[in-house]
């Protein structure tokens, strides 16, 4: 596959693929549908289509975990091991809330081990979602006032956490010390409007050079931000909903793009048939090692 060029890696129709994170000891990604409550495990070495977990409720994020996976559903955290019944670790305390019944949605693990994630408006219109962090058995807000809890990375140095509310069109970074996991004031670092880049900030990833890959969606495009904030390249995709980007492969040298058909109508699905699949990129930078769930 030539470098720069996309196309499609598993031909799926997800309604809002999310959440890819790459095993580098497993050599195998992981994925999710969040309006279909499905999670993904597919090997490309082996070819053929990826096995799919059913939860029987939507799912946020997953991240990898000692024992299989670590998600982030709508009602809680679970544990999902390889082999046996999931185990919860945390509940959602948004869900049952009166008038909101938010789920959660983006997340990932720091270098420490912590899962963070966040949640989403249930009309994604009102500041009612927050960001959490699950760490050592306790589920805590961070961030508060949040419609689309979305974009969450950490710098190349872990001095900085980064994060959107999808609905302001800006990404902030915030100070962060990864030993204690605390945040400082946060700052604009990225401003779609000033920048004159089309849709919303999604789902994210840093390279190896400290560089942020961030998903436009309803902007048809992956952009890549510099350390300062600068976007240094942009990639087309040809559908205009992909929701997040992760790198893997042998070499972390393959970028996957997840994508989502919630928005299209029959017309939308028949001018972009890729929507909903799983698409992949060469690049000419690799990726970063994911770190993985390790607390009891």
């Amino acid at each position: 596959m030539p470098e720069g060029s996309i196309e499609v890696a598993v031909e799926l129709d997800m309604s809002l693929g999310e959440s890819p994170v790459w095993s580098v000891e497993r050599q195998t990604l992981y994925w999710a549908d969040i309006n279909n409550g499905h999670v993904y495990t597919w090997r490309p070495q082996e070819g053929g289509a990826p096995a799919r977990i059913e939860l029987g409720e939507k799912v946020g994020c997953v991240a990898i975990d000692a024992a299989g996976l670590v998600a982030a559903t709508a009602s809680g955290i679970l544990r999902l091991p390889e082999s046996g019944e999931p185990e919860r670790l945390a509940d959602n305390p948004e869900w049952e809330q009166a008038g909101h019944g938010n789920r959660f949605n983006d997340g990932r693990c720091d270098a420490a081990g912590r899962l963070w994630a966040g949640t989403i408006d249930a009309d994604e219109s009102s500041p009612s979602a927050a960001l959490y962090c699950l760490d050592r058995g306790e589920l805590a807000p961070r961030l508060s006032s949040i419609g689309i809890s979305n974009g969450l990375a950490f710098s190349l140095d872990r001095r900085w956490l980064y994060h959107t509310d999808s609905l302001t069109r800006r990404i902030l970074r915030y100070p962060f010390d990864v030993d204690s996991g605390t945040l400082g004031e946060g700052e604009t670092w990225v401003d779609l409007e000033r920048l004159g880049l089309p849709g919303v900030p999604d789902g994210a990833a840093v390279d190896s050079e400290g560089c942020y890959w961030s998903a436009l969606y309803d902007g048809g495009r992956i952009v890549r931000f510099s350390p300062e904030g600068e976007p240094v390249a942009e990639h087309e995709v040809p559908c205009p909903h992909p929701t997040m980007v992760a790198f893997g492969g042998p070499d972390l040298r393959t970028l996957y793009i997840t994508t989502a058909t919630q928005h299209l109508d029959a017309e939308g699905k028949a001018r972009w048939p890729q929507a909903g699949s799983l698409l992949q990129m060469r690049t000419g930078v690799g990726g970063l090692a994911e770190p993985g769930f390790c607390q009891a």
